[in-house]
């Protein structure tokens, strides 16, 4: 099968899945996930007619004699006001019945206990319900939740919120010549994407359930494959068609099918998705790690998405400030920093390299013939949820062990080319 274009295999991404099943969670196990309902006002906002200022509530004209003194938290409802009455009132106090307005202290004259000043009816008295009447409708089903959402449920009556179940992510990286720790020497190449890929699973909506190094081994791959728990294995490497890269052998002995077996698009284009008999997707990406970056924002992304139930997100556009060889063929993902309204590629955007893609705000998506007009923003993911993370899969015996040569001198610099 050809490559896909970059466009159509980032909409089969979304459209291949369907969300996870609704579950009911705390408040403070929702934060990263999506609303499986419309979040509805369980209580009005104000619960009740409240202080908006410090001060006296006061009943008809004035001046006014002062009766008592009402704070936020006393037990039980306030004695009503008649006219001429004033009570002292602490800012988000219950309003005592009868009372017309909330004179603020800087507003008021006192003497003794006669209170003057000038009021406007209704005026510093939050009216219970008019921010947000019970039963309303305050956020659509799709919506993460985030610290404010949390906030804002909490301000509205609920304990619990059902929320889409997140995604478990199994994730595999293959390679002999990967180190995890150290300086890499002479036929090694330091890991980029085992420690990348995790943060990018949180910001998708996902969790990270399980994770594991293997040598370019065929039946060890297909050994992790067959793990089912996980609703999405991402296999970073043996995407392509070399001796070691295993991950379409393994995934046709599997019966999956494989829908996209590379994208148009550069980097990244011996990405892959594919969904097993069982119903688990797999997403290859590519082992440079530019490379893999790109292709997890092109399928691992909008399958995430999609899984954890969120929203589709609007398209943002920028007009690039900076100049873009577009290619005759392939998609072109360029790491940009916005500039106002404008996009400037910041270079250092080899498949092999990060450097570009950390001192950006975005990916350009620069269309094959591109003449300059806008192009889309891919956003990279900023501060990532604080989930916790499982612990390594230890190395397993007939696997691979990390490799352990001599590590480079102090100030030798280190020219890897990753596959």
């Amino acid at each position: 099968m050809s490559a896909v274009t970059w466009p159509e295999a980032r909409r089969y991404a979304r459209d291949t899945a369907r969300p996870l099943g609704p579950v009911p969670r705390p408040l403070p196990e929702t934060v990263g996930s999506a609303l499986a309902v419309p979040l509805v006002a369980l209580a009005p906002l104000p619960a009740y007619h409240s202080a908006a200022m410090d001060g006296y509530a006061v009943a008809g004209p004035g001046p006014w004699q002062l009766t008592g003194r009402v704070l936020a938290g006393d037990p039980g409802t306030p004695t009503p006001l008649t006219t001429g009455d004033a009570v002292e009132i602490g800012t988000g106090a219950v309003v005592p019945a009868g009372a017309d307005a909330v004179l603020p202290y800087e507003r008021a004259t006192r003497t003794g206990r006669t209170v003057h000043g000038e009021i406007e009816p209704g005026r510093h008295v939050r009216r219970r319900g008019e921010d947000c009447p019970v039963g309303q409708q305050v956020l659509p089903a799709g919506t993460v939740v985030n610290p404010v959402v949390l906030g804002l449920a909490a301000s509205l009556g609920h304990d619990t919120l059902t929320v889409h179940r997140r995604p478990r992510v199994g994730m595999v990286v293959t390679g002999a010549e990967l180190r995890a720790a150290g300086i890499p020497t002479a036929g090694q190449v330091r890991d980029a994407i085992g420690p990348m890929l995790p943060g990018l699973v949180r910001a998708a909506g996902a969790e990270l359930a399980w994770s594991s190094r293997i040598a370019d081994d065929a039946s060890a791959l297909v050994a992790a494959l067959l793990r089912s728990d996980a609703d999405v294995l991402v296999v970073c490497g043996a995407t392509s068609a070399g001796a070691a890269d295993h991950l379409r052998r393994a995934l046709d002995t599997l019966a999956a099918e494989v829908p996209v077996r590379g994208v148009a698009c550069r980097p990244g284009h011996p990405q892959l998705l594919a969904s097993l008999p069982d119903g688990r997707f797999v997403v290859g990406l590519p082992g440079n790690p530019y490379a893999a970056l790109v292709a997890a924002l092109t399928l691992l992304f909008p399958l995430l998405g999609r899984l954890a139930g969120r929203t589709e997100p609007a398209t943002l556009t920028a007009t690039l400030a900076g100049p873009v060889n577009p290619h005759d063929r392939d998609t072109r993902l360029v790491p940009v920093a916005r500039v106002g309204s404008a996009a400037l590629p910041v270079g250092h955007d080899r498949p092999g390299s990060l450097w570009g893609a950390a001192g950006a705000d975005a990916l350009a998506v620069v269309p094959p013939g591109w003449a300059g007009a806008e192009v889309e923003l891919l956003p990279l993911p900023a501060a990532e949820t604080a989930l916790p993370l499982p612990a390594t899969v230890p190395w397993r015996p007939g696997v691979a062990a990390p490799p352990t040569g001599p590590a480079r001198r102090s100030g030798e610099i280190a020219s890897v080319s990753a596959p």
